[in-house]
């Protein structure tokens, strides 16, 4: 399986062979695609899902992204095929003398997306199966879904950007309990552990997942959720709400004197669905000047 280097030339969606992308009424839903392995990652698999968000981000005809495994699981992790050598990564996509991880060029891509992603958790989700959807906005799970970080029982340590992520979704304590025992457990604990939103019975959580991304599509101002998600996740890291403050008011300014504004306005008032004009591929506004925010895959 070849890897892709972020400077060749992206895969289109067509060439996806390990996941498939399908978009239908404004809803992108990316299925990871090999269950033989239980869709276990591949660096294969890294190309297609960086590629398919890059598509996903400029393409307006979709609004919202679902994540969810074929077969009876999620994603079981790296495919340990390749034995000891499974994470030597010397030959592929480098950033300077470092390696690079697949799991976090993808976990940064999500992480760029302006677009809201929802993980629909459909079986066991370990190793980079779980830290790939903690850029993701919303995750569900089926009851028979199980989780893992599982890292320190391979040897090895959490990945995909997760030692940022994984504190900011569940807190520290639980974090750490979870990273230290390298223990997989079920969704019951996820949920208690603030780690997805709701568990669902596996017929029902593909359901759940597009009536989520059917509310937020059918009611919602695109540029607005993007913008509104890139604020969100950039003022994790802020040290005073007065960051939070200024780029609020500068988001405020802008939108508010846009004709998304006034149709959100006039549909409110005259008691209709709202049609909002604006698009994210004509671009966000600039709310944090100075911040130069880091090449993502």
């Amino acid at each position: 399986m070849s890897s892709q280097s972020p400077d060749s030339a992206p895969l289109a969606p067509s060439d996806f062979q390990q996941i498939r992308y399908a978009v239908v009424d404004e809803v992108l839903t990316i299925t990871l695609s090999r269950p033989e392995r239980l869709n276990a990652f591949t660096p294969r698999m890294a190309d297609e899902l960086v590629a398919a968000f890059e598509h996903a981000d400029a393409d307006d005809a979709v609004r919202v992204v679902i994540v969810t495994g074929e077969g009876r699981g999620f994603c079981a992790g790296a495919d340990l095929q390749g034995g000891g050598d499974t994470f030597d990564w010397r030959d592929r996509s480098f950033e300077g003398d470092t390696p690079r991880d697949g799991g976090g060029r993808v976990a940064l891509s999500i992480f760029a997306c302006r677009k809201p992603v929802i993980a629909a958790i459909n079986g066991p989700a370990v190793g980079v199966g779980v830290t790939m959807t903690l850029p993701m906005d919303i995750r569900i799970a089926s009851e028979e879904a199980r989780m893992g970080f599982v890292f320190a029982r391979r040897g090895i340590v959490p990945e995909a950007s997760s030692s940022w992520f994984l504190p900011r979704v569940v807190g520290i304590s639980q974090a750490m309990e979870w990273v230290a025992t390298g223990r997989v457990f079920d969704a019951r604990e996820a949920l208690a552990g603030r780690l997805v939103r709701s568990i669902h019975p596996p017929g029902e959580l593909l359901g759940v997942a597009h009536g989520l991304a059917r509310e937020i599509a059918d009611n919602s101002a695109p540029v607005s959720v993007a913008l509104a998600r890139r604020m969100l996740w950039t003022m994790l890291g802020a040290d005073h709400p007065m960051l939070a403050h200024r780029a609020d008011s500068r988001a405020m300014f802008s939108r508010g004197l846009s004709a998304d504004a006034r149709e959100g306005i006039a549909s409110f008032l005259e008691k209709r669905p709202a049609s909002f004009p604006d698009r994210v591929s004509d671009g966000l506004p600039d709310i944090f000047p100075g911040h130069e925010e880091p090449a993502f895959a």
